[in-house]
């Protein structure tokens, strides 16, 4: 790469302030988008297109449509609308009339003046009078970048119109766009019939030789272009990562007689466990470090997979880490799983930051190897946590820790060995693009005898034909969950609370026994509710989310979830899993305390249809968007500016296959055609480093 070439892509890396017409205000609104560098705004897609190739005579509109309409102003004035005044202006041609309004009184409308000649954009409807339309565009005769062309749509931004990013990225095109080499090899833009990037760009964002219809479906050459951009970019990332990792060096585990310990079970192992414990093994054994994701539906047996695991190390002399993100979350695993550790003679302890002076003493017992397997959450990557021989790292919902917190448990050890469990089935092109890195092993068989789960919809009215189908079942010597999304009534969010319900189910239910847990109650106390719940001597446990895994009570077959709208719907199937879990019928009843939208009534009703875990997964990511469905927030989920992982699944496993094929020839990106390629991906792509750089 030549000095040009590097000043080039270091303008291109710049700040978006260095585009003409982008002073502090608009960078500003820019970067509220993730819109910081010239890079950033190249990449930025529109979100739709307007034609105004041609005009339209107003007697050949059609309502509903989005269209150019060129016409003389015969009449202005404001008019009175049912809740607000509007500004008004009729345009005529030789076919019709229509009416333009806009609410308010915007100060640039006044210019208008009676047989004006009038160009403007707009979406009509029919009206009592004649077709309107409101807030239409204005467009000036003879603006190249406004008419006579395929124009482009922006997500709105505050301070910036329309018409105002088209002019900036125009001009970050004339001025950064030229000349700029493509750093994707020749090979792959010829073989996957990829156009070249500098036209890519200028097609995407001002089109001349794509239809309306594929540019608004996002399947024109240069859109394929760039969602295949940012789709081998991260699994370029994915790629170095699993190259790097494979290189290190690891535990080499001697795997002792498993049969000895499956005869210690008090269950016998599915098929799929067993299949998932070999591919655990294989990686066991070798010299460099397990690296590997272990997802399946709820129920399924992956904690029993995770301690086998554990188990191996121990037996090898090392200890393992237990990690989940929250408190409830770790204490749930601790308490569900202290006889199963007891069956296979492993000592293990609780770690969470509210456990107070007791603490140290875990971490003592811990430092002088009494430990063998440390459950806890965030705690455990404290400094004062000190592993004396850590084998083996076990990752509950890996999403949502941060890179750090992942490093950080790992450089606890030299080289463990990693297992991550995630009971959110992740759908496969959202597993590519989160843990493209890892081997996977998915368990998808569930334990033999379980019985398909039947699941309802209720609203408010049908509150006594839900605790009818209670009765019924509690009669029959059964138990029920009844799960509420708050613990407490809140002033400000009308939702059925845990608290208040439990006195009130136990009015409904005189002769039965009630109880509650919620996430604020001492372990202890939740303890000791858990456990009369499992030995029968409850019959009703009213709950918070606090269930949601790691309870295992066979004689429960009704779960009800109150403001079943309020819940994501793999949160949903998770607390559904909570019966089922023996050969008895079990309904999970969902219940509705407000009238439901068209979108919660679809959403709900997929659960009524399926107990598919990867289908329902499949079903939110589409609704929700990788963002919510995965919590954003604590994942710190990467941001596709152009890719959609639903509508370009396609594209996404050619961008894969095209990134590991170039990272097995070349580990490093050391040849000088990788140049240009590395200078963009160290620098370009912001937010992939921290995504997924662990190895």
């Amino acid at each position: 790469m030549n000095l040009n070439q590097e000043n080039q892509y270091t303008k291109v890396l710049s700040s978006v302030s260095a585009v003409k017409g982008v002073g502090k205000v608009i960078a500003g609104e820019l970067g509220k988008r993730g819109i910081h560098t010239v890079f950033d705004l190249l990449y930025t897609l529109p979100r739709s297109y307007q034609d105004r190739r041609q005009s339209i005579p107003i007697g050949k509109i059609v309502p509903g449509q989005s269209v150019l309409v060129r016409g003389t102003i015969t009449d202005i004035g404001k008019v009175k609308l049912k809740y607000r005044a509007a500004f008004e202006i009729l345009v005529n041609d030789t076919t019709g009339t229509i009416s333009a309004k806009w609410i308010g009184s915007p100060r640039h409308l006044f210019r208008f003046r009676k047989a004006q000649k009038i160009m403007l954009f707009g979406r009509f409807r029919r009206s009592l009078r004649m077709l309107e339309t409101f807030h239409p565009e204005i467009i000036e005769d003879g603006d190249p970048i406004e008419l006579g062309r395929l124009v482009p749509l922006y997500s709105e931004m505050e301070g910036i119109s329309q018409k105002r990013m088209r002019r900036i990225v125009r001009d970050a095109m004339r001025e950064f766009a030229p000349g700029l080499e493509d750093p994707l090899p020749n090979r792959i833009t010829m073989d996957r019939k990829l156009p070249e990037l500098e036209e890519a760009i200028r097609e995407v964002h001002f089109p001349t030789n794509a239809t309306l219809q594929d540019l608004r479906a996002r399947r024109s050459p240069a859109q394929r272009r760039l969602i295949f951009d940012e789709f081998f970019t991260l699994q370029l990332t994915l790629a170095l990562k699993r190259s790097k990792a494979s290189g290190q060096r690891g535990i080499e585990f001697a795997i002792p007689d498993l049969e000895v310990l499956y005869c210690a079970l008090p269950f016998t192992l599915t098929g799929a466990q067993g299949r998932v414990i070999r591919e655990i093994t294989a990686d066991m054994s070798k010299s460099v470090p397990m690296n590997r994701l272990l997802q399946g539906d709820v129920g399924c047996g992956k904690t029993v997979v995770a301690f086998i695991a554990a188990w191996i190390a121990v037996s090898n002399g090392y200890q393992v880490a237990f990690m989940a993100p929250t408190q409830l979350l770790a204490e749930q695993h601790y308490l569900s799983t202290l006889e199963l550790a007891r069956r296979m003679s492993l000592r293990t302890a609780l770690l969470t930051s509210g456990m107070g002076s007791s603490a140290e003493e875990v971490r003592d017992r811990v430092r002088k190897h009494e430990i063998d397997i440390l459950i806890g959450t965030h705690a455990l990557i404290q400094e004062s946590v000190e592993f004396q021989r850590l084998g083996l790292a076990i990752i509950d919902e890996q999403h949502r820790f941060g890179v750090a917190q992942r490093a950080t448990l790992k450089d606890k050890g030299v080289g463990p060995d990693v297992l991550t469990m995630t009971a959110t089935p992740i759908p496969r092109t959202l597993g590519l693009t989160l843990y493209g890195d890892l081997d996977i092993s998915v368990i998808d068989e569930l334990p033999p005898g379980r019985m398909t789960i039947q699941t309802g919809l209720f609203h408010e009215r049908d509150r006594g034909k839900v605790y009818a189908l209670m009765r019924r079942e509690l009669d029959r010597g059964r138990q029920c969950y009844m799960v509420y999304p708050l613990i407490e009534e809140s002033e400000k969010v009308e939702l059925m609370d845990a608290t208040r319900m439990a006195e009130e189910i136990g009015r409904v239910f005189p002769d039965f026994r009630v109880g509650l847990i919620h996430g604020r109650m001492p372990v202890d106390q939740r303890e000791e509710v858990m456990a009369s719940f499992k030995e029968g001597t409850m019959d009703i446990l009213v709950s918070t989310t606090v269930i949601e895994v790691g309870i295992n009570i066979p004689n429960a077959t009704v779960m009800v979830i109150e403001n079943a709208e309020r819940f994501g719907l793999s949160q949903i199937h998770q607390l559904r899993g909570r019966v089922g879990r023996s050969s008895y019928a079990s309904k999970c009843l969902l219940l509705s305390s407000t009238r439901l939208t068209d979108e919660a009534r679809r959403r709900l009703g997929i659960l009524t249809k399926s107990t598919d875990g990867f289908r329902i997964a499949e079903e939110d990511l589409a609704i929700r968007g990788p963002g919510e469905f995965m919590g954003e927030r604590q994942s710190g989920f990467y941001q596709f500016r152009a890719a959609n992982l639903m509508r370009d699944a396609k594209i996404l496993s050619e961008a894969r296959q095209e990134a590991f094929t170039l990272v097995e020839s070349d580990p490093e990106l050391a040849h000088r055609t990788y140049a240009l390629l590395r200078q963009l991906f160290m620098n370009g792509q912001k937010g992939l480093g921290e995504f997924a750089d662990v190895a």
